[in-house]
């Protein structure tokens, strides 16, 4: 089902697609801080973990053939404490260099996998269909 996002270096998914293009719109699952043999990355690390989800969610978007412009919002996922939220907001502000598209930050008490810290679900649409 995703054999193009395995090729690319993305973690196989169990049973969902990583992503659907609707016209000119890029529709996603949230990213997860997993590498390509679906291996948790940055254990008990926020800013690791949330730089995998945004390094996973630009190798998506890349493949494909939307480009960095296209992303219109991010929405960033944090278990944890205010601090949490802090440490993983940094990372995406690093990520950006300190020029983050529109987002959301969310603080929950836990994600799908086993000691995941951070998702990043984006709205990627393109100006041209």
């Amino acid at each position: 089902m995703n054999e193009r996002e395995i090729k690319a270096g993305l973690a196989a998914t169990p049973g969902y697609q990583y992503a659907q293009q609707v016209g000119n719109q890029l529709i996603v699952a949230g990213q997860v801080p997993h590498d390509a043999k679906g291996n948790l990355v940055g254990l008990g690390n926020l800013k690791t973990q949330t730089a995998q989800c945004l390094k996973n969610l630009y190798t998506l978007i890349k493949l494909h053939g939307f480009s960095d412009r296209d992303l219109r919002h991010l929405k960033v996922y944090v278990v944890g404490d205010r601090d949490a939220l802090a440490a993983a907001w940094q990372a995406v502000t690093d990520w950006f260099n300190n020029a983050v598209p529109p987002a959301t930050l969310l603080g929950v008490n836990l994600l799908g996998h086993e000691n995941q810290l951070v998702e990043i679900d984006a709205t990627i649409i393109r100006d041209r269909p």
